[in-house]
């Protein structure tokens, strides 16, 4: 049973978070073992077990980036492990000028090459949301296209690769 089942709710990129924290809620009153201490020692361990999913399953849930990659697993479009992402060599080209652009200023810190590297991942950032803000607030499990949920995992794949080289920018932020 995948976290979706658990709180009978479709799966979608996108949910309901008032209704994922009742169901949440009421589960946690339900399964919590502190309610269960009377009952037999099978009963409090699987109560144990449902209280732990349930905590699972709500921060997974609650979390669009955990939600995302949580549906592309589900869906077999990436495995656990994230190993060897496919991107396009347009997008790799554009990070590799960056990245040159980085490696400057960790070796010759330029303010204004700086603000310029930042501007230019805040702006492939907002492109990049843009491109799928569609599809991330509609497609469910019933209704959505496969070719939508696979340019859902390019996104996934190219924001992470995003959030890296921001990390990495971050280190030449002035203070």
């Amino acid at each position: 049973m995948n976290h979706f089942e658990f709180y009978k709710i479709p799966v979608a990129l996108s949910v309901n978070e008032a209704a994922v924290r009742q169901v949440y809620l009421q589960n946690c009153k339900r399964y919590h073992p502190d309610f269960h201490t009377l009952s037999e020692e099978s009963e409090q361990a699987q109560m144990l077990e449902l209280s732990t999913r349930n905590n699972e399953a709500f921060k997974t849930l609650s979390d669009p980036d955990k939600r995302l990659r949580y549906v592309l697993e589900m869906k077999g479009l990436i495995g656990q492990d994230n190993v060897n992402p496919i991107l396009p060599q347009d997008f790799l080209m554009e990070m590799m000028e960056i990245n040159e652009a980085l490696m400057e200023l960790e070796f010759d810190f330029d303010a204004g090459r700086y603000n310029r590297a930042f501007q230019t991942m805040k702006s492939l950032e907002n492109e990049l949301d843009t491109s799928v803000q569609s599809i991330l607030g509609s497609w469910t499990e019933a209704t959505g296209s496969q070719a939508d949920l696979e340019k859902v995992r390019d996104y996934f794949f190219k924001k992470r690769y995003l959030l890296r080289i921001k990390e990495n920018l971050s280190k030449f932020a002035p203070h």
